[in-house]
């Protein structure tokens, strides 16, 4: 049997145990047993803690073993962390930031500007997504000082670089025989990889760690993806700390004195892609899904107010113009239904589906294991579409083969659930996602979506220094990307982490990424 399916069924059998006894077991949730040693239950989907393979360097900065030159704080401003300062040129190309002359690589070279600029190359060299942010014609290093001369003027380049795929590594420690894919890399953080697989994390103290005390000589991270089993294992004692508790757990422990929870909206949106080159291909066939799906029912109901109905590309957290949108394709099944008819799509035979040109209106809709939502969110849009005649048909597949799935992918829907601001504005989701994909700049816009005034407008954001003037470009995207029905948002997560009193100073941040940090110690301390 599955080993996590069998450390589920014991942790459950040990809860209803308790439950019956109505007394504690297994040891207190209050207090450490081991005051050294921290143990996290988290859903993982990184194979390896290669930062530059697909979106793996957020789980290495999760785990607390890398940071970037900036980082965001609770207003998802760019604030210094391992640049304590920078400034930009009076031509807006060239940006300058001091290093930190305290910060250290966990094996205790200095974090000079020169390993910062081979740390930056090495991204670019590595990974496709590096110019989706932006493209240097010059990196000068000298001393502590890095210079970084763009293309073009970058307004956000500090928050670009605030993205976990930019966190710093010590590129020398790879040239000595370093295996980043199998040991992990070594980074700057508190903690430092032991030991990794996809099904646990040992992270151990940075001994070299240049920014304060470090609080737990070992931590443990546990891949718990099903989280009804993360709640368990916190509720027993097993973990003193669990990332995205679900919502049929939730409410146990939120006016319980044994935990805390740490609850905030979050900055992620849940939506389905449509490939445009199938029967979604037309607008009328898009908008009709779309309004045929009850978002606000999805949200409330389902997923027990754990999540907030989806609308917009950009969710209500930001400041982008949430509530003056206008959603041109609200939940509407009899709409949906004329919208169909318009486009040819008619039950000719009476078997409940949809049919043109002797073929069924059938959509392949595939889904991500990575996340517990995403296939409640599938089945729900099933149910709908059933309603007004379209078949759906659910596929589930592994979230590593992301880079796989494209245009030419075997779907017409693909949901998923991503950070919308995770460079202190949407501009680089939105560019992603639904500027036009020519001669494959562009590979995360796997649906095919192009519209010309979403292009300018986007074109015009890559320059834009006024923060007005940004805002409203971005609402202006937005409202384009909806009257066109360019993808259906399904809802925006809120997102906790729920602790035992046994530590203290756990706190979610608005960037989904800051987890393991040196803030959480044992509560006694």
């Amino acid at each position: 049997m599955n080993k996590k399916k069998v450390y589920g069924m014991l942790v459950a059998l040990g809860a209803s145990a308790c439950m019956m006894l109505a007394a504690g077991c297994g040891h207190s949730t209050s207090t450490l047993a081991d005051k050294t040693d921290l143990k996290v239950g988290v859903t993982n989907f990184a194979d390896t803690l290669e930062p530059t393979q697909n979106y793996f360097a957020w789980v290495v900065m999760r785990y607390g073993v890398g940071e970037t030159l900036t980082k965001f704080n609770e207003k998802m401003e760019a604030v210094p962390w391992l640049a304590k300062s920078w400034s930009v040129s009076p031509d807006k190309l060239t940006w300058t930031f001091i290093i930190n002359d305290k910060a250290k690589f966990s094996n205790g070279r200095p974090v000079t500007a020169e390993a910062v600029k081979a740390s930056i190359e090495r991204v670019f060299q590595k990974s496709n997504r590096a110019k989706t942010f932006f493209t240097y014609t010059n990196m000068m290093a000298k001393g502590q000082t890095l210079s970084i001369t763009t293309d073009k003027p970058i307004p956000n380049l500090p928050g670009l670089i605030a993205d976990p795929l930019f966190l710093i590594v010590d590129v020398q420690a790879e040239k000595e025989g370093r295996n980043f894919t199998t040991d992990g890399p070594i980074g700057t953080g508190p903690y430092k990889v032991k030991k990794f697989t996809k099904e646990r994390a040992d992270m151990e103290k940075n001994d070299n760690y240049w920014n304060g005390a470090v609080p737990f000589k070992t931590v443990e991270i546990e891949s718990i993806d099903d989280p009804n089993t993360r709640a368990m294992a916190l509720k027993s004692g097993d973990i003193q700390l669990a990332v995205n508790v679900g919502p049929n757990d939730i409410d146990q422990f939120r006016n319980n004195k044994d935990f805390t929870v740490d609850e905030i909206s979050s900055l992620r949106t849940v939506l389905a892609r449509m490939n445009e080159k199938g029967p979604l291909g037309d607008e009328k066939v898009r908008a009709a899904v779309i309004s045929a799906c009850n978002r606000k029912e999805y949200a409330d109901v389902l997923l027990k107010g754990t999540f907030i109905p989806g609308k917009a590309p950009v969710p209500p957290s930001l400041n982008y113009g949430f509530d003056q949108l206008k959603d041109s394709n609200a939940y509407n099944p009899e709409r949906a239904k004329k919208l169909l008819d318009e486009a040819g799509w008619k039950d000719t035979n009476g078997d409940g589906i949809r049919d043109k040109n002797g073929k069924p209106l059938s959509l392949n809709f595939t889904v991500y294991n990575s996340r517990a939502e995403l296939p409640i969110y599938a089945e729900a849009v099933q149910a709908d579409l059933k309603k007004v005649g379209v078949d759906v048909k659910i596929k589930t597949v592994d979230y590593n083969l992301v880079d796989k799935i494209g245009i030419d992918g075997d779907y017409d829907m693909l949901i998923f659930n991503v950070t919308t601001a995770n460079t202190g504005d949407p501009q680089s989701y939105l560019s992603q996602y639904w500027k036009t994909n020519v001669n494959g700049d562009n590979p995360q816009n796997g649906s095919g979506y192009s519209n010309a005034s979403v292009d300018a407008d986007l074109n015009t954001l890559t320059t834009a220094f006024n923060t007005e003037e940004r805002r409203q470009l971005i609402i202006n995207i937005q409202q384009t990307l909806m009257n066109t029905a360019a993808s259906l948002f399904l809802g925006y997560p809120k997102t906790n982490m729920v602790s035992s009193k046994a530590i203290t100073g756990v706190k979610m941040m608005p960037a989904d990424y800051y987890w393991i940090t040196t803030d959480i110690k044992p509560a006694n301390e």
